[in-house]
Parts: structure tokens; C-alpha cells; sequence
């Protein structure tokens, strides 16, 4: 147990501010140009979001107005086309269920940035934004 622990650590990526505020920046560039019938939000990567917990809390506001009041399967869609389902907790506003699955298999890491776009009910387009690229 210890073992996988320090694995863990050892592992981690810890993004600085300059490549966090890169990766943020240009997804709040890419928010801008999607389509404006289709609602959204910028979500930056934490410790908390891509290892241990995998817990994603999403805006209150956006959850309240445009998810549904009870708990509920969504979809999650990459770049590729590739759909994962994770578990929505309304009264919580978050993700839990398979999110940590999405997070492994997507490789995110601390200061990544998402943004999430809505394109059916409970259905997202998730564009990711690398922390790395600022490095580029």
C-alpha cells in the first residue's frame, strides 16, 4: 500500500502558475468561439480533480440552470468522438462515478484546462486544453 502511495506521488504533475494561467487562457479563447446556443464552462484541472478523490465539482449556477434536479448518467464526449459516461450528483453539483476513469484515460493532469460544452441535455463535448502546451 505504501508502495502504490509513493508511486502516486512520484507521478504527480504539479502545474506551475505561468503554464495554469496558459492553459486557462486558452480555453476561455476557445470558449468564446463555440456555438453560442450551446452553453459552457471553463474548467481548470486540480490535484483533487485528476488523482486520489477524482472528484470534478461543477459551477453551481451552471448545474442549477441547465442539468437535470436529480441524479443522472451524462455523456461525455472528447475530441475524438470517444463517449464515457460519469455519474452527475445534482444535490452536489459534481461528477463522481466513472470521472476518475475519464481523467486516467485522457491522461489529465494538474493545470489542464477543460471546457465543457453542452450539446444535449446530458450530453457534453469536452475540449481539453494541456497545461504542456504552454511549454511549446
Amino acid at each position: 500500500r505504501t508502495h502504490s502511495t509513493r508511486t502516486d506521488l512520484i507521478d504527480r504533475v504539479y502545474a506551475t502558475e505561468e503554464a495554469r494561467t496558459y492553459a486557462t487562457d486558452m480555453a476561455e479563447e476557445l470558449q468564446a468561439k463555440l456555438d453560442p446556443r450551446h452553453p459552457s464552462f471553463v474548467k481548470p484541472m486540480t490535484q483533487s480533480h485528476v488523482t486520489g478523490g477524482f472528484w470534478l465539482g461543477l459551477p453551481k449556477q451552471f448545474c442549477t440552470k441547465y442539468l437535470p434536479k436529480r441524479d443522472e448518467w451524462i455523456t461525455l464526449v472528447d475530441e475524438k468522438g470517444t463517449e464515457s459516461d460519469s455519474y452527475y450528483l445534482a444535490r452536489k453539483w459534481g461528477l463522481s462515478a466513472q470521472w476518475k476513469a475519464f481523467a486516467i484515460n485522457h491522461k489529465l493532469v494538474d493545470g489542464d484546462c477543460l471546457v465543457f460544452e453542452r450539446i444535449h441535455q446530458t450530453r457534453f463535448k469536452v475540449h481539453i486544453i494541456r497545461q504542456s502546451s504552454y511549454y511549446k
